[in-house]
């Protein structure tokens, strides 16, 4: 592998810090949406899970943009992961004192003050997802940002390679007991580590306008800087709507898996399909984008919902494990083309905002998906693929059942993304902002002090 120049030690420290706290997230993610599900045999609680995720991630990624931007941005990134554990441990208290049989009920109180409170926790780490392109930016030199955002992208694998394992077998044998009494260690631990950790990275000498607004979230001045870059609206718009239909992903997938294997299982495929995610990162950490990444991303973009269209023709998890490997291993040069676009075209004052403002706004429409499609696909789909109009029509080579009624959903949802993004490609706006990549030289830095 090539060799990352900057600031590499203190870069490895964070990655390392982050993956302790990235696992700790994911598995509280996976299990709550296992066990709500293995509790409630409700698709449409499972969604409803995703959904109040989606919906803060939208509502909260501007401020802690602000946040990141305007303090130092290893404090938040402590903070983010004291802020979980407090919430975990809230959690933790409301699971052992509530009545199991509370939980079996959808709409009991108990459970959904527990999902909150989880969400919450989940939700905290997201400054980190904020902070890090951000000291990536600040650490290594811009020739290669494209290598260490593949080794985030590696981090994210390992992640998720853990956490599948660990969230189905944890889930498996103790309910949600053993997933957040991990959680609470493993968090502590990484605070621990944090405060040993010394960091001042390099900085853009000035600001681009001047003194910067110590506390202002200043979404005006930030959607004008974006507004300033050709073409970058139109990639973060194209984003939302791939996020839009995303939320299909973040409703049903679990559902359609847990539809055709155990939650063991189910959790053993996705620690293995994560390989996937740690081949990719380390693919483009060793190779890196090359000079246009504007066009690797769109065409990403097409191979993944292709991917969609095909692994749901037949109810087989080892069609959906194919599609899904495909699609790991994807993801990180996507993930990486994007992060390198903004660290070279934003302002490095601005790059917290302007991540947190492309979160919030990638995010906002897929909670609508999310909130939308589960009660759909209970209501619409499912009925209509086991004895409906559509198990008639195409039940005899499509097949029938409530898994294809799902199947149905990503589907459809695979055929308007492929149509999508094929437009963007021969779009002019795209055209834009990749030859304003080419054309912007690497910002100048140098070493100063994070502010306080």
């Amino acid at each position: 592998m090539a060799a990352i120049r900057g600031d590499r030690r203190t870069f490895y420290q964070l990655l390392v810090n982050t993956l302790l706290v990235s696992v700790v997230n994911f598995t509280v993610w996976f299990a709550i949406t296992f066990y709500v599900y293995l509790e409630t045999r409700s698709v449409f609680a499972t969604g409803l899970v995703s959904g109040i995720f989606l919906v803060m991630t939208a509502v909260t990624g501007i401020w802690f943009g602000s946040l990141v931007d305007h303090h130092s941005k290893t404090t938040m990134m402590q903070v983010s992961a004291v802020a979980s554990f407090l919430l975990y441990a809230a959690a933790f208290g409301v699971y052992q004192t509530v009545p199991r049989e509370e939980f079996k009920d959808p709409a009991s109180v108990p459970l959904w003050v527990m999902i909150v409170l989880l969400m919450f926790g989940v939700i905290a780490g997201n400054i980190r997802t904020i902070a890090l392109p951000t000291m990536v930016t600040a650490l290594i030199e811009e020739g290669d940002r494209d290598r260490a955002n593949g080794l985030v992208g590696t981090t994210s694998g390992v992640s998720f390679l853990v956490t599948s394992v660990i969230s189905g077998f944890l889930v498996a044998i103790g309910g949600m007991f053993w997933v957040l009494v991990m959680a609470l260690a493993v968090l502590a631990a990484a605070v621990v580590h944090m405060s040993l950790l010394r960091v001042v990275p390099a900085a853009v000498a000035t600001a681009e306008d001047g003194e910067e607004p110590r506390r202002s979230v200043d979404l005006k001045g930030t959607m004008r800087v974006v507004g300033e870059v050709p073409g970058l609206t139109a990639l973060i718009l194209f984003s939302t709507f791939n996020n839009f239909l995303g939320g299909v992903y973040m409703a049903l997938m679990d559902a359609y898996g847990l539809s055709l294997v155990d939650v063991r299982t189910w959790g053993l495929l996705w620690g293995a399909l994560s390989a996937g995610l740690i081949v990719g990162g380390l693919c483009v950490a060793r190779t890196g984008l090359g000079s246009r990444p504007v066009r690797l991303l769109l065409l990403v973009n097409v191979v993944l919902w292709t991917v969609t269209v095909l692994f749901p023709a037949r109810s087989s998890i080892v069609l959906l494990g194919a599609g899904m490997l495909v699609y790991m291993v994807l993801v990180p040069y996507a993930e990486a083309a994007e992060q390198t676009i903004l660290q070279k075209v934003v302002p490095y004052e601005r790059q917290g905002r302007v991540f947190g403002f492309a979160q919030s706004v990638e995010q906002a429409a897929s909670p609508l998906t999310a909130f939308l499609i589960a009660p759909v696909a209970q209501f619409v789909f499912i009925p209509l693929m086991t004895d409906g109009a559509g198990a008639r029509l195409i039940g005899d080579w499509f097949g029938t059942g409530a898994d294809r009624g799902l199947a149905l959903v990503f589907v459809l949802t695979g055929f308007v993304g492929l149509a999508a993004s094929v437009v963007a490609l021969r779009s002019r706006p795209y055209r834009r902002l990749s030859d304003h990549f080419t054309a912007t030289p690497a910002p100048l830095v140098e070493k100063v002090t994070e502010p306080s």
